[in-house]
């Protein structure tokens, strides 16, 4: 796909659409596109707005996978199948796959949406996949049997109905005092991925990460996604461990839909 092709909006039409989960749904569309895994699509709804998206499919049909949770996500609930979503894109920087042989996945509630193609590419190439991944509740968890065809699968709930009984960081590090990984990816919620940056350092394990920022324009021109002197839409959504080590705003500084400079946890 050239450079101006993937800024216009495409209409497709929805196909299929999955309930996963209480308030989680996976919209399929009608749309062609090739993607690398970690890169996203902003999708578009007239008189509502446009809001950024990780791709749970690509190839022949792409598909978004979607937590209810405000306006423009309520809005997108209420489409029907056969009705028609704008979607441009893809954009951002992807994850690196190269000379992986091992690799441990951490994925936190719909983080798992940024991962999902990862693990999937990860093992097509033949590297031997763990993945972590953590939900509130047994009934958050999505795409189980698909993860379950390509990667070793440990679930942690918080209120234990599900597999081990905790956050995703104790389970990790009982999973790294036994194995050793080439790399690890992640995507979840900011506090969550800088506990496990903490963890990458301490193993010395080599890691990118999905950060996820409030994006508007999603080509760099806006700056509310900023990340230090990084634009989340085009320097990320993935980042090295090397960057976030040396970020002076990961997990600490973001901005509100404003523009406002907001410190996590208060202000």
């Amino acid at each position: 796909m050239n450079e101006f092709a993937k800024h216009m909006i495409k209409t497709g039409r929805i196909t299929k659409i999955v309930e996963e989960a209480p308030n989680i749904k996976t919209f399929e569309l009608s749309i062609a596109m090739h993607a690398e895994p970690g890169q996203f699509v902003m999708a578009f709804l007239p008189q509502v707005g446009e809001r950024p998206f990780a791709l749970t499919q690509a190839g022949k049909k792409i598909a978004i996978t979607v937590k209810k949770r405000g306006p423009f996500t309520e809005k997108l609930f209420s489409l029907k199948e056969g009705s028609f979503l704008g979607i441009r894109g893809p954009y951002g920087k992807g994850f690196s796959l190269q000379n992986v042989g091992k690799a441990c996945l951490v994925a936190a509630g719909i983080g798992i949406a940024a991962l999902i193609r990862l693990a999937e590419e990860l093992a097509k190439e033949g590297a031997s996949v763990t993945l972590i991944f953590a939900c509130k509740s047994a009934n958050e968890i999505i795409f189980k049997e698909r993860l379950e065809k390509v990667a070793s699968l440990h679930i942690a709930t918080e209120d234990g109905s599900a597999g081990f009984k905790g956050d995703c960081i104790e389970l990790l590090e009982k999973v790294l005092k036994k194995q050793s990984y080439d790399k690890l990816y992640c995507c979840g919620p900011e506090a969550m991925m800088v506990s496990v940056l903490k963890l990458c350092e301490k193993y010395a394990i080599d890691a990118e990460f999905a950060v996820e920022r409030y994006m508007k324009c999603a080509v760099g021109l806006c700056g509310h996604c900023c990340l230090d002197e990084w634009l989340v839409c085009t320097d990320g959504p993935v980042f090295s461990k090397e960057q976030l080590l040396a970020s002076k705003e990961f997990g600490r500084i973001y901005y509100s839909k404003s523009g406002k400079r907001m410190r996590f946890g208060g202000d």
